[in-house]
């Protein structure tokens, strides 16, 4: 199986001499090692994968939930913030989710495209949506060549040893001319990067993340993958009251805290702007163009 830093290595922004050891564990795992490209600044874990089954079965998540507590404030909150933000490529058309979950974003955006349907290895996950009516597939196999106006993806490519085989095959159910919109984690967060926070790095260090991208690297990745106009955006998931809390406490939550209380519209839009000026935000997006 190709590795993750095969992937990198051939764009261009890993190599062996440029890597260095970034933590020697991960908060499920103490024999993965996390590397670091010092020239790229891309964080990725080599040699490790732990199997589709994994996501088949979807225990893992219940092991998450029992780390980090309750994820239903930020499906919901993420489900509406993509709605609003990619409405422009849904809007009409027909698209896919891959690697959908539990289906939060179909539900919020079903009622406004021609079509829609998601992909999901969580088998409990892709039954549950077939028998209310949203139709979902275990695999992008079951989509026709160019049947497809938008395919998006949030936080499922960094998940994936060979992100190459993937990136092929949404180029194969898109459209000509069709649009890809990918969400990962960003390697520069300023909780990581900027403020070397020891608490959030080992908190957000995971073994099913085999890499957090630069906006370089994404870029490159995508291009790489037969992608043009490629685009790539700061987006800012967790707002003030999250950082302060890791700084202060050193846990995750702030934002569902009494500092929420800081979270008003403005200042969220203010921080993510901030945070984007200097390419710290958490997220990255890319917004990319399969060739006509």
């Amino acid at each position: 199986m190709t590795s993750i830093f095969d992937t990198l290595s051939r764009i261009g922004v890993a190599a062996q001499d440029s890597r260095e050891v970034y933590a020697t564990g991960t908060r499920d795992r103490d024999d993965v090692t996390v590397y670091r490209d010092r020239r790229s600044g891309v964080i990725y874990i080599d040699g490790f994968y732990g199997g589709d089954e994994v996501y088949e079965d979807g225990g893992y998540r219940d092991i998450n939930l029992a780390r980090t507590g309750s994820r239903d404030y930020e499906i919901s909150r993420d489900a509406d913030r993509r709605a609003a933000a990619y409405m422009p490529f849904v809007c009409g058309r027909s698209i896919v989710d891959f690697g959908c979950g539990d289906g939060a974003y179909l539900r919020a955006v079903q009622h406004r495209t021609a079509s829609c349907c998601g992909v999901e290895l969580q088998r409990d996950y892709v039954d549950a949506l077939n028998a209310e009516g949203l139709s979902c597939h275990m695999s992008l196999d079951a989509l026709a060549d160019g049947s497809i106006d938008t395919a998006v993806s949030f936080h499922v490519l960094e998940h994936l040893p060979d992100p190459f085989a993937v990136l092929k095959e949404l180029r194969r159910v898109l459209k000509p001319g069709g649009t890809a919109v990918l969400e990962v984690p960003h390697a520069n967060d300023f909780l990581l990067k900027d403020l070397n926070c020891a608490a959030f790095r080992n908190f957000t260090l995971w073994s099913q993340h085999l890499v957090l991208h630069t906006r370089d690297s994404l870029r490159r990745l995508l291009e790489a993958a037969g992608f043009e106009q490629v685009v790539v955006e700061g987006v800012q998931r967790y707002p003030l009251s999250n950082h302060l809390t890791w700084l202060a406490d050193g846990r995750p939550g702030g934002h569902k805290s009494a500092l929420a209380a800081l979270d008003t519209p403005e200042l969220r839009g203010a921080y993510e702007a901030a945070l984007n000026r200097i390419d710290a935000t958490d997220t990255l997006v890319a917004i990319a163009r399969n060739p006509g």
